[in-house]
């Protein structure tokens, strides 16, 4: 069988940054063909990089959220174009701006299907959110990694709240011991 760490996708990697500086996002909108300004739907201008491929919010307060890349490096490399091109525009831009990764998403698979019903049975209630009828997966909080994972009935995971591409591992192997203990997996 093989080894579900090996089918760990990052699908989604979002940051925070600030500028520490009171941004003009009118002004800000004029220039970029990128950027999106609607403030009466949205407070902030969105701003999308197209390599590598993700989407930052900048707000007027100056801080700033990055959403979309698929890797740690590629949200700070997206982050750095973003930086060069407010400063092209004018902008004091810090030399190295502290960038905090908030929310690691990933995909795995535990190759195999799984009793949620059981499952929900075994652990408790107390770290499980299971309501068929409303949602197809299982809700399992783990307190170590801090994440979220839900589970499928196919063993297709997926694993939020992670702040580091280890993270999904090590609640990939939490999980994995924890269903073994009540004889859930094959």
């Amino acid at each position: 069988m093989p080894d579900p760490t090996d089918t760990i996708t990052i699908e989604n990697v979002v940051a925070s940054t600030a500028l520490d500086q009171e941004l003009d996002l009118d002004q800000l909108t004029a220039d970029p063909p990128s950027a999106d300004y609607h403030p009466e739907r949205f407070p902030g201008l969105i701003y999308r990089i197209e390599e590598p491929t993700a989407t930052t919010l900048l707000f007027r307060s100056g801080n700033i959220v990055a959403t979309g890349a698929q890797s740690t490096d590629a949200i700070h490399i997206a982050l750095v174009h973003l930086f060069d091109a407010l400063a092209e525009l004018g902008l004091l831009v810090p030399d190295h701006p502290t960038i905090t990764i908030q929310n690691i998403v990933s995909s795995a698979d535990l190759t195999q299907p799984l009793n949620l019903h059981a499952i929900a049975l075994a652990v408790g209630l107390e770290r499980i959110e299971y309501e068929p009828e409303q949602f197809p997966g299982l809700v399992y909080r783990l307190d170590d990694p801090l994440v979220v994972v839900l589970l499928f009935g196919s063993g297709k995971l997926v694993i939020t709240g992670g702040t580091t591409p280890t993270d999904a591992e090590d609640a990939i192997e939490t999980l994995q011991a924890r269903l073994a203990a009540f004889n859930l997996l094959d």
